[in-house]
Formats: C-alpha cells, structure tokens, sequence
C-alpha cells in the first residue's frame, strides 16, 4: 500500500484505517499541545472496558430472571433498582425496563438521535445511530426485526420506545426455556445487547 513521506514517519497498526486512524492522529495531536491529559483519557477507555457495557445489563437481566422482587421493583422503579446494582452515570440517570411477553415484543429507537442508557449498554452500535434504524423500526417494525432475525408473530404486538434526553430504555428479554436452576452468571452469559434493545429475543 502506498505512503507519502508524512505517512512514512509514523508507524500504524496495520488493522487502524479509516476513521480509526483519523481518531489515534486527533488523540495525538491534543496529547502534544497539552489540551488532553492521557491519563484522563486512559481512565476513561477503562471505564467503557471494563466498567459499563452490555455485561452490566445482562447482569441486571439475570437477576430479574431468577428474583422475582428485584424483577417487579425493576418494572416498577427502573433507574433505582439498576442503581442499586451499582450501575449508574451519565446516560442512565432516568431509566424505564419494559418486559417482553408471549403478548408484546419490545424493540427501542431514538429517533432524535441517539439517546442510549450507557452504564447498561455502554456505547451505541452503529446502527442504532443511523438514519434508517431511526425511521424505519417506528413506521414498519416488524420489517426492522425481520432483518435481525427476529420473526414476531401475528399474534404478538410490536411496541417501539422512543428513547429521549429525559428518558431511556431497557429491554426485558423472556428467559429462555430450560434456563431453571442457572446461576445468575449462567443466566447472563444467555443475555445480548440486541436483546436489551429488542432487535433480537434474548
């Protein structure tokens, strides 16, 4: 692959294109002027590693699955059960759990833009974000899941939440059948993050 002179100065990983690279040159630029501490910003990768994450939401799933008063505090108070599992921060602060059932599937949007409880999510995936998630899973759902391999009956409703600054959702997913006697970490290893948004059934 061809390099100019400037490129040649700089070795890359050879996986870093795009946009990545773009990310890693801004990075080191405001590392060098000073604008950014690479402690902070260390800090803060760790944070999205090993801190928040759909990891966070399946645990807070399992334990719904397998205690059914931390399920009905979760259904009835969101933000404050899942604080109380130590889940918080920006993004999460106002948070409502829907359950899905043999009568209704729920699937969440935000159709302003990109609205996203992190501390059980952590970041968006990119289609969450895009346009044609935005409009399209309000007007023709069904059409949406069908394309995530998810097939919902006819017989079963579709209802789509429209996450907002002032509120987000989480998915409660249907416990799979032949999950009884699993541990919570069992459990959770059955959890995805399409599930908690409701582009797939577990």
């Amino acid at each position: 692959m061809p390099h100019d002179n400037h490129d040649q100065d700089h070795d890359h990983d050879p996986l870093e294109q795009g946009a990545a690279l773009r990310v890693r040159a801004l990075e080191e630029l405001m590392v060098a002027k000073g604008l950014v501490d690479p402690a902070t910003m260390d800090a803060i990768v760790e944070y999205y590693e090993t801190e928040t994450g759909p990891r966070n939401g399946a645990m807070v799933v399992a334990r719904a699955w397998s205690d059914p008063e931390f399920k009905e505090w979760l259904l009835s108070d969101g933000s404050a059960a899942i604080a109380f599992m130590g889940f918080t921060g920006f993004q999460g602060e106002h948070m409502r759990v829907v359950e899905n059932t043999d009568a209704v599937h729920n699937v969440v949007v935000c159709t302003l833009c990109s609205c996203y409880p992190w501390p059980v999510l952590g970041l968006p995936p990119t289609w969450y974000k895009s346009l044609a998630y935005r409009a399209r899973v309000v007007r023709e759902p069904r059409a949406v899941l069908a394309e995530f391999g998810v097939t919902v009956p006819e017989g079963q409703r579709v209802q789509v939440w429209d996450s907002t600054a002032e509120i987000r959702y989480l998915v409660l997913p249907q416990r799979p059948e032949g999950s009884e006697g699993e541990t919570p970490e069992a459990l959770a290893a059955h959890v995805t993050r399409n599930g908690m948004i409701g582009t797939a059934l577990i």
